[in-house]
């Protein structure tokens, strides 16, 4: 089937317009790690993943684990998108007796797992896609984690668990952006190595460029037809990708926009939807 990549693109301008909106009402919220990780998220939900609304409290269906909890902005607003709760909805995001926390929270229609405690999503994947397997479902798990958060050492457990039990329906991607709170990665907690460490955990390795679409469908393709092993996608991307002022800026990490900076940042991403489409 052909896919329509221009209006996959677009989307992922609305989107993160959706995650703007959300974090300049509420005053808390974490735009760059939103940004980088929208076009993953966009793919896999809109090309990749079978779990609807209709499908996600039945068995069989495909598991999303934002393991980077932090950037739970980008995920809701794919979630609204796909119809598991009303737009109107995410005007609470953040607000007093509001389920839509400032982490992914499973009180909330679509999301699996409470996460944002760094570095306990892939040892949870690895559980849903050996269970998957056991059950013969076919389901495939996808786990999205921060490079920063690679720093933290139950991700080698997991990673060691998967590769052990060579769980080729488990893929993991790596927001590859190279900043955390604290600064770079390279500076915090160097991680060049990433293939070399993957794989010596018996992991099949694969890169994307991770704010391009074609590139991202294309490896979780590959993913898919790979097995034998679990497969990480490291997808290279930019934090704040998408608002030129705040693209591999660390104080964007969490930081809320002034009125003049929503609004300069609103028109650059409704230029770049516009722009898709033409």
């Amino acid at each position: 089937m052909e896919k329509n990549y221009q209006a996959l693109r677009a989307k992922s301008f609305a989107l993160r317009q959706k995650a703007l909106d959300m974090v300049y009402r509420a005053k808390t919220g974490h735009i760059g790690g939103d940004f980088s990780v929208c076009d993953i998220l966009n793919v896999l939900y809109n090309s990749q993943m079978n779990v609807t609304p209709e499908n996600f409290n039945k068995p069989g269906h495909d598991h999303l684990i934002l393991s980077k909890g932090h950037s739970v902005e980008a995920l809701y607003s794919v979630l609204c998108d796909k119809g598991f709760f009303p737009e109107s909805d995410l005007e609470t995001f953040s607000q007093f007796g509001s389920k839509y926390i400032g982490h992914p929270n499973n009180k909330v229609n679509g999301v699996e797992m409470n996460s944002g405690s760094l570095g306990h999503g892939l040892s949870v994947s690895v559980g849903l896609a050996l269970a998957e397997r056991m059950n013969g479902s076919g389901a495939r798990v996808y786990v999205v984690m921060g490079d920063g958060e690679l720093a933290e050492g139950s991700v080698w457990e997991g990673a060691m668990a998967g590769g052990h039990y060579k769980l080729s329906n488990l893929c993991a991607v790596v927001d590859r952006n190279r900043l955390q709170i604290s600064g770079g990665t390279e500076e915090v907690m160097a991680q060049d190595s990433q293939d070399a460490r993957w794989s010596a955990f018996g992991w099949n390795v694969l890169h994307a460029e991770g704010n391009h679409v074609e590139a991202l469908d294309e490896a979780f393709e590959q993913s898919r037809a790979y097995s034998g092993k679990p497969t990480v996608v490291i997808a290279d991307t930019t934090k704040g990708y998408g608002v030129s002022f705040m693209e591999n800026q660390a104080v964007w990490h969490h930081k809320v926009p002034t009125d003049e900076e929503y609004q300069k940042a609103m028109e650059e991403l409704k230029r770049k939807e516009a722009a898709c489409c033409e």
